[in-house]
């Protein structure tokens, strides 16, 4: 989690970029600000990242 940015807490996840077909459907879906990106997040990591929301919301920490 990173606590110092100008619009607050965020949770910060580090996936492999999505290949170019996913890409395209995911913009006609939902396009991305210029400052997003599409990545993939291993359902392995579900569990991990569902902590860690879990540990935030825990600690009073909006995201």
């Amino acid at each position: 989690m990173d606590t110092d940015t100008a619009q607050g807490p965020e949770l910060v996840l580090q996936g492999k970029f999505a290949d170019p077909a996913t890409r395209a459907t995911c913009r006609q879906d939902s396009p991305p600000a210029d400052d997003e990106g599409i990545v993939r997040i291993p359902l392995s990591m579900v569990e991990q990242i569902r902590r860690a929301c879990d540990a935030a919301e825990a600690a009073d920490t909006q995201l």
